[in-house]
């Protein structure tokens, strides 16, 4: 068993907070995301996951083993850092059967099992060839194949993919994810991206501050977001989060995606046909036009827009309303959801 438990994990480093009693169950054979943004603790949690951190405070659970006073290298884990961490003297099948020659494991093996993951992987005509020769691409797989010739029980990866190129992001996201399927192994996987998140993930555990704001399916997370945080870090464009009794009664926000909220160069007043703002952008997208309206000093609102209808311009004053069904409300002070 490979299922990973967290029982009120914390890491201070002085007086900061870096993990803050977070408990977490991810199943076996299960992709995890850990998102959040940079300095929120998911990859201190990651790294504590492994080994290479020590907790503060709680429990380290892989399968039925508490593991906190376990060495790395006896958890049964391999990390895949961002930095790729490879050896630049030695060939690409150097690099991919060093963590079995330090184990022993006999020449022959070694090479056979470093052949198979360079198969998995589309390394086998650059097995000769030093890393300094590799684009970033192949770099990242040499790092993923020495990672999966140990046949770990879990992947702890570390935002592999945030040092490539917006092509070679998506190409490897999806090696990744079939990587996955082929290994049947767990998975725990750290990006700030949530693009990745959404489309790597079976769950996604949103982390700010130190703790946890909601665990959920990418789905549930962007149907229905904890909080306010969640609701403006999950979605491109973000949420779009509207001032108590900007929209209807009452003193909570009312959030509404980009592509719930409407827009109308109606004039009237009544309340119930929304927020007057003012349009200070109109992004051209080709599939598609983003309007950036301006609500007040602090609030801005993205409207997307079929690129052939009739949008507004620059300095126009319109309404935005987001319709009954589509509004998510949120307590005012806390950022809660409000259901």
């Amino acid at each position: 068993m490979a299922s990973i438990r967290l029982v009120g994990v914390s890491k201070h480093f002085g007086d900061v907070k870096a993990v803050d009693n977070v408990s977490l169950d991810i199943a076996d054979r299960e992709f995890m995301i850990l998102l959040g943004p940079s300095g929120c603790g998911k990859s201190t949690l990651l790294r504590t996951i492994a080994g290479l951190e020590d907790p503060t405070g709680g429990e380290v659970f892989i399968g039925d083993r508490m593991v906190n006073e376990v060495l790395p290298k006896d958890r049964d884990v391999a990390m895949v850092f961002q930095s790729y961490a490879l050896y630049p003297h030695k060939s690409v099948r150097a690099n991919i059967e060093f963590p079995l020659k330090v184990r022993g494991v006999d020449k022959a093996e070694r090479a056979d099992a470093a052949s198979q993951a360079a198969e998995v992987l589309g390394l086998t005509p650059y097995l000769d060839r030093k890393p300094g020769a590799l684009s970033g691409g192949q770099r990242q797989r040499v790092a993923l194949a020495r990672a999966i010739v140990r046949r770990p029980a879990v992947f702890c990866m570390d935002e592999p993919l945030s040092n490539l190129d917006a092509k070679l992001r998506a190409e490897t996201r999806a090696e990744i994810v079939a990587l996955h399927h082929r290994l049947e192994a767990t998975f725990v996987y750290v990006t700030h991206d949530q693009v990745e998140a959404m489309t790597m993930g079976t769950r996604i555990a949103v982390m700010r501050d130190g703790v946890i704001e909601q665990v959920g399916s990418p789905q549930e997370v962007y149907d229905r977001p904890a909080s306010v945080f969640v609701a403006q870090f999950i979605g491109t464009p973000p949420m779009n989060i509207f001032p108590a009794g900007a929209i209807e009664p009452g003193d909570h926000l009312v959030g509404g995606r980009p592509e719930d909220t409407v827009i109308s160069d109606d004039h009237a007043t009544s309340h119930d046909r929304g927020v007057a703002a003012t349009v200070v952008l109109v992004e051209h997208l080709g599939h598609e036009a983003q309007v950036v309206c301006a609500v007040d000093d602090h609030t801005r609102a993205i409207v997307r827009m079929n690129p052939s209808d009739d949008l507004p311009r620059n300095g126009d004053t319109v309404r935005l309303n987001v319709p009954e069904e589509a509004r998510h409300r949120f307590d005012a002070v806390s950022g809660a959801r409000i259901d």
